[in-house]
């Protein structure tokens, strides 16, 4: 089975929505010759539904999700059966071709160069362990800086809000909601957003006023149970981003 929550999250679907979409991704070999007035039938619906669905999911209609789910769902499938690729190897290319210097560039000047506030860092989950390694970073650098997670309450964040000059958060879906609702939040009291995410659109990059885009492999595995290397990556980033910084011209 494949996980749909986060692929779902934040598209006010109903039931026949979930539905037909499970529908569509298990029977993701036939469904595009079925056509739109087949899977309708057999889910008990009409055709304007399933045009509907595709428009909930951000594509402009059937054929377009068809064509946008195939590699993401071929992807799980693949991994789930044992065929596993090798690991591409992690190099600067790979950061550069959805994210420039001028970002880096931005992140330096609106939160590392931060004296008088503190940078807010907040994430859940397997991120809330990235999160901890750029905390430490952060630390012997000298920046204030304050963790969050999941796992603490919403006061520690919301009772430093006057004290916070950048929130940085960490979603590898970009689609957690306890991280949105930080972020509105802080754009609400003008607090810079920096946001790190897979490289695919996704609520919490549109939200951010700066977002690095991370290479995920396995979109799709929300649980992270497969090989996937967007942990590795996320490192690395926070590695040239120190890099940069670091060098005399800049610092």
């Amino acid at each position: 089975m494949i996980d749909i929550s986060k692929l779902i999250q934040g598209k006010n679907l109903t039931e026949l929505d979930i539905q037909l979409l499970n529908y569509i991704i298990e029977n993701m070999d036939h469904v595009l010759q079925q056509g739109v007035r087949h899977i309708a039938k057999v889910n008990y619906t009409s055709p304007a539904t399933i045009i509907r669905l595709s428009k909930k999911l951000g594509y402009t209609g059937f054929v377009d999700m068809y064509y946008h789910l195939l590699p993401l769902i071929k992807e799980v499938e693949g991994k789930q059966t044992g065929v596993v690729e090798d690991f591409p190897e992690i190099n600067t290319q790979e950061f550069f071709e959805y994210n420039t210097m001028e970002t880096i560039e931005l992140f330096i000047n609106r939160v590392m160069k931060l004296e008088q506030t503190y940078i807010f860092l907040y994430a859940t989950g397997f991120s809330a362990i990235a999160a901890e390694y750029l905390y430490k970073k952060l630390l012997v650098l000298g920046k204030k800086t304050i963790l969050a997670s999941g796992m603490d309450s919403i006061g520690v964040f919301e009772n430093n809000l006057d004290n916070i000059g950048a929130l940085v958060v960490i979603s590898k879906s970009g689609e957690t909601q306890q991280v949105i609702d930080k972020l509105v939040v802080a754009k609400e009291h003008h607090i810079f957003t920096v946001s790190f995410t897979k490289e695919i659109g996704n609520r919490i990059a549109g939200i951010s006023d700066l977002n690095f885009k991370i290479i995920d492999n396995n979109k799709l595995d929300d649980r992270n149970m497969l090989p996937n290397i967007f942990f590795p990556r996320l490192l690395m980033t926070f590695e040239l981003i120190i890099k940069e910084y670091l060098k005399p011209n800049i610092r």
